[in-house]
């Protein structure tokens, strides 16, 4: 098996993608110089993983693509305690939430927004017990 490591997202603005991310989920930043191609390092995570969550590893999922609409491209979903308060924290941190919140069966709650770079990214607040 081959688990994700890394994940990667476009931005406009450097400055306002890092006080984005450290604002909404308290993620660290790092603005690498012109010899690493001006790369933002994001950390998520300073330990292993939490108590019944996978440790080292990313997991995700496949959905179809639609027909008809806009492009669709790739996303990640963050793992959060409290979905509505990491909403409040999206908008107050220039993000857009793009739908409701809504209940995935034997999984959690889920959300999608829209960063300030304008990347779709997914929110997932998980059941107690769950895996995810």
């Amino acid at each position: 098996m081959n688990p994700v490591i890394h994940f990667e997202l476009p931005y406009l603005d450097r400055a306002r993608a890092a006080r984005f991310y450290a604002e909404a989920f308290g993620w660290q930043t790092q603005m690498l110089g012109e010899e690493m191609g001006h790369y933002l390092l994001l950390t998520t995570a300073t330990s292993d993983a939490q108590p019944g969550a996978p440790a080292g590893s990313i997991n995700g999922g496949m959905f179809p693509q639609a027909k008809e609409g806009p492009p669709q491209a790739p996303s990640i979903v963050i793992g959060v305690e409290a979905l509505e308060a990491a909403r409040s924290r999206v908008i107050q941190a220039g993000g857009e939430l793009l739908g409701e919140a809504m209940d995935i069966p034997g999984v959690g709650r889920y959300a999608n927004f829209k960063d300030s770079e304008g990347n779709r990214v997914g929110l997932l607040q998980p059941l107690p017990g769950s895996s995810c």
